[in-house]
């Protein structure tokens, strides 16, 4: 029987990580983790809960740690149920995503869903993607990504995204809130975005995903079958 290994997958903002991490799990018959979603589920909570990321930075950490998370598959596609509600569409706003970034800058945060984290790939098996997977959550992991692009890319790709559900917004805006969101992350005093040192860096750029994925899960099953 192959040995199923974990796969880490970080990068910034708007890279492609969570289509890239999808393809890959499904092809290699893995679990997706989409550790962002989850940060993005506790910024969700705090909204509901009016709670200020300045002031109640214990309270955050206390809710963080009384939820329960879940990745399902309902029809054929993986959601992310939070104490039994499906929070995928949500999670997915601007405002829960600019709040997703000093939420999980809170250390206590951080300690309850890498715990989670780590225990959902502990029997490997798993694409799992982030910001901080390969440095932190999965040292360990037998394959790590670093995936990238330029700032002005990913707010093409956004923008194209965004179009495609009949939102318009401005580029020029998108790319602020691209280049800001990748100060925060990588500057920031826990887990800061960064690659791993034994990470495969891919800039995709000119890359198609199609040819990304298939990259990737030559190495995953390399890795499989050396063990």
């Amino acid at each position: 029987m192959t040995r199923k290994v974990q796969v880490a997958i970080d990068g910034p903002a708007g890279a492609g990580k969570s289509s890239v991490a999808k393809a890959v799990a499904c092809a290699m018959g893995y679990i997706y983790i989409d550790t962002g979603a989850m940060y993005r589920a506790v910024a969700y909570r705090v909204l509901k809960a009016g709670l200020d990321v300045d002031t109640d930075a214990a309270e955050i950490g206390r809710l963080a740690g009384q939820l329960g998370f879940e990745f399902r598959d309902v029809n054929g596609e993986q959601r992310l149920f939070v104490d039994e509600e499906d929070v995928s569409e949500v999670v997915r706003t601007r405002e829960v995503g600019n709040l997703s970034s000093p939420v999980s800058a809170i250390p206590a945060v951080r300690e309850h869903l890498v715990a989670a984290q780590r225990a959902m790939a502990t029997a490997g098996g798993t694409v799992m993607e982030g910001r901080d997977i390969g440095t932190v959550v999965l040292p360990e992991a037998e394959v790590k990504v670093f995936l990238t692009a330029s700032p002005a890319e990913r707010a093409r790709r956004r923008l194209e995204q965004l179009r495609g559900r009949g939102v318009e917004r401005d580029f020029d805006e998108i790319l602020a809130d691209i280049k800001a969101r990748d100060e925060r992350d990588s500057t920031r005093a826990v887990a800061p975005l960064k690659k791993a040192d034994d990470a495969i860096e891919f800039v995709t750029d000119n890359m198609e995903k199609d040819d990304v994925v298939e990259h990737l899960v030559n190495i995953v099953r390399r890795a499989q079958e050396n063990g």
